[in-house]
């Protein structure tokens, strides 16, 4: 039980990555506050996918609220913490991991797309990660802070010039808090997931060959599942990494080292 009596917020946490953070966590003990951002765009969760992750993590025995907002919006990250702390208490751990990737060329990108993306993944993050902060302050007793960040952080990618600078901040944005929140010992890091078959990128791994090269290219064989990345989120969440903050893991099976 790593995160036993905890209290964990998840961004983004109907589907995917968030979801599979969001029941980890409860796995492990902890009772959790899921954001989720109910319109009908496939890259956001709808209402009937967060009603089947608070029914899966009651039948673990925790406790769970559904928050709606859009993280990109700096008072989301406030009414969030608000409404967890009235409801839990406190907050111990914050899972940020809302984002989307809406795939497009680079050329003829309009202004919108690049500042929805810049909005939700890396405005999203900074606003979250400040309101949990300054919570976990004025608690006293510390916190720990998991970004999703991605490998594309360390690459480029033809059809995601927007998305992977993003990815990039992300991940120097847990740097950054780690030396601004370290007195307070909250600790923060990113996981930096490589290929994971997710609603996120479906329709792009639906192309055969594409799958196919990832899955030759990747040398433990086989594209990531969101429950790969839970499990390295609870890790850097729990006390078990209570001497790791400002680091970067990357949950690839492999595919950067084989990208030469």
């Amino acid at each position: 039980m790593l995160l036993k009596d905890k209290v964990v917020i998840v961004t983004g946490g109907s589907r995917g990555i968030g979801r599979a953070i969001a029941i980890a966590s409860a796995r492990e003990g902890a009772d959790v506050a899921i954001n989720y951002w109910g319109d009908n765009d496939a890259s956001y969760g709808r209402r009937s996918a967060i009603d089947e992750v608070l029914g899966e993590i009651e039948r673990l025995g925790r406790r769970a609220i559904a928050l709606e907002g859009n993280v990109a919006a700096p008072q989301t990250g406030v009414d969030l913490v608000r409404q967890t702390v009235e409801r839990f208490g406190k907050v111990d751990v914050l899972a940020s991991n809302a984002g989307i990737c809406p795939f497009h060329s680079f050329l003829d990108m309009p202004p919108a797309v690049l500042e929805r993306t810049i909005g939700v993944n890396l405005n999203g993050a900074f606003y979250v990660t400040q309101a949990v902060a300054r919570q976990m302050k004025e608690q006293g007793t510390g916190g720990a802070i998991v970004a999703t960040s991605s490998i594309s952080a360390l690459v480029g990618g033809g059809m995601q010039t927007h998305y992977t600078p993003t990815k990039a901040g992300v991940h120097s944005l847990m740097q950054s808090c780690a030396i601004a929140l370290g007195p307070y010992g909250i600790r923060c890091n990113s996981v930096m997931p490589g290929t994971i078959a997710t609603d996120l990128n479906a329709e792009d791994l639906s192309d055969e060959s594409k799958r196919e090269y990832f899955e030759k290219r990747i040398p433990l064989g086989r594209l990531g599942a969101p429950e790969d990345v839970a499990e390295c989120v609870v890790f850097l969440a729990s006390d078990r990494a209570r001497y790791v903050t400002g680091a970067a893991l990357l949950v690839d099976g492999g595919l950067f080292v084989n990208l030469q």
